[in-house]
């Protein structure tokens, strides 16, 4: 076993489950990532304007689930859940490509994302590119 402790939280406007879109191009709204004062030091660099890799706990999700319909569409056969993006799995871990756009101190807004109000966030990464 090991631990994974959450070192922020999301702020949303989406409150309930069903509302919130399946992914974030899809009409999800910017939200706040609100960190924990421990982790200040590692928000140093985070710039308006990067993009990142949100990693959310989806606290929410069931984990006993191992098959869906994708996007919970009757119409689509049963698929393997690790070749879809259900939130439903055994390991609830959302990943999320979002761009910052603006920070206040322990705050970080950020573009289109569909993790609702509350939701755990467990590490945030660099999307690299090509120069880096």
């Amino acid at each position: 076993m090991f631990e994974i402790r959450p070192i922020g939280r999301v702020e949303s406007g989406l409150v309930e489950l069903e509302a919130a879109p399946k992914q974030g191009d899809e009409g999800a709204p910017e939200a706040w990532l609100v960190f924990e004062e421990e982790v200040a030091a590692g928000l140093a660099d985070l710039e308006v304007g990067s993009e990142v890799l949100v990693l959310t706990w989806l606290d929410r999700a069931r984990r006993d689930v191992l098959a869906v319909h994708p996007r919970d569409d009757v119409s689509r056969p049963v698929r393997g859940v690790f070749s879809t993006r259900s939130a439903d799995r055994p390991n609830p871990v959302g990943l999320h490509r979002v761009t910052i756009t603006a920070v206040d101190g322990l705050r970080v807004r950020v573009s289109a994302i569909e993790a609702v109000n509350g939701t755990p966030v467990v590490d945030v990464k660099p999307v690299l590119r090509d120069d880096r």
